[in-house]
């Protein structure tokens, strides 16, 4: 199983190099940059540039904010400039963001991204042939690159491998037709939605498109409660309350709160961020839903709990780094005994 770490959305740009050598230096296969207040290409730059084998993914970049051009662009640069070490990874985010948040127009977001992604692909296959480029989809259409503009042709670039991410059944399926890997959402990757959601609707995506399962990688993007101790773990349980609280209050989030009979809780959750009564949140969120939820163990333990919560249904997992850099020579034991797919 890879392993993969992620990045606090916040952590000051000037602090990326450094955090990239610490991911590398800890054995992990790579690490997922998330669009939230920094441009993710920026960042995928710095920490590209700071390591030397570290595949660097953005996880998610957001598609309908961008024309196709200029990802394809980002994209192609980072990858010549890494010698390959460069994924790019697309999610669609939700209708009020993209509109409110970015002032772009929104559409049905199934059909755009399968437009996008082609659109994404034909802009590296001119790239790499030096052919004209011409993609005339249902919206976008792009039939115009002049030499000038072209960064190619390139044929010995490593043309970036495209992951989608996301929840729900219809984007698990388009991955599986056209994406080289996906990686779920924080909020939605239990065995119980791998197995009942996720990996089917993969398979029929894989199916239509008359692809192998191994031809795509899946990428789970679990949050994990953990620590040295008793104490350390209280203490992470009750940050991980109240970020779940946020997560889980989004609409588009709550397939796993159904799966689990607890599809009420959406709206329960809306009402106390919105109310910002955070002291109701032990009430709503127990620790047995926690527990359910977000794999917990001490760092020695947590190797053996991600294995026989997630092997043979995933093949790649995001363990986030632990704030305490104290817990680095435990999580080192750990993403080792992870990659190597025993305890």
């Amino acid at each position: 199983m890879k392993v993969y770490a992620g990045m606090d959305p916040r952590l000051p740009l000037a602090e990326v190099a450094a955090h990239a050598r610490r991911i590398q230096s800890l054995g992990y296969d790579g690490l997922h940059v998330a669009e939230t207040i920094h441009d993710p290409f920026m960042v995928s730059l710095l920490a590209l540039e700071a390591t030397t084998d570290l595949t660097i993914r953005t996880a998610v970049a957001l598609a309908f904010t961008r024309s196709p051009m200029l990802t394809a662009l980002s994209a192609w640069d980072l990858s010549v400039m890494s010698s390959g070490r460069f994924h790019l990874g697309l999610g669609s985010q939700i209708r009020q963001n993209i509109e409110e948040r970015y002032g772009m127009p929104w559409s049905e977001p199934i059909g755009r991204m399968r437009d996008y992604v082609a659109a994404v692909e034909a802009c590296f296959a001119s790239f790499a042939s030096g052919d004209a480029l011409r993609h005339v989809g249902p919206h976008y259409q792009l039939t115009r690159l002049q030499p000038y503009f072209n960064p190619g042709p390139g044929p010995e670039v490593a043309i970036p491998p495209l992951y989608l991410g996301g929840v729900n059944p219809r984007i698990c399926q388009l991955a599986g037709e056209v994406a080289d890997g996906f990686v779920t959402h924080p909020t939605n990757s239990s065995p119980l939605y791998l197995e009942t959601s996720c990996l089917p609707h993969l398979s029929t995506g894989l199916a239509a498109a008359g692809r192998e399962r191994s031809s795509l990688e899946l990428v789970v993007g679990t949050q994990v409660i953990t620590g040295h101790n008793a104490v350390a773990l209280d203490e992470e349980r009750e940050r991980q309350r109240r970020l779940f609280a946020f997560l889980y209050s989004t609409p588009a989030y709550a397939p796993t709160l159904a799966l689990y009979g607890w599809a009420h809780l959406t709206k329960e959750l809306q009402r106390i961020v919105r109310d910002n009564a955070w002291d109701r949140l032990e009430q709503l969120v127990t620790n047995d839903i926690l527990d359910t939820l977000l794999p917990t163990g001490r760092i020695d333990e947590l190797a053996a709990l991600l294995l026989e919560r997630f092997s043979g249904l995933a093949d790649g997992i995001l363990l986030s780094v632990p704030s305490d850099p104290d817990l680095d020579a435990g999580l080192k034991i750990a993403i080792a005994q992870l990659k190597n797919g025993a305890t």
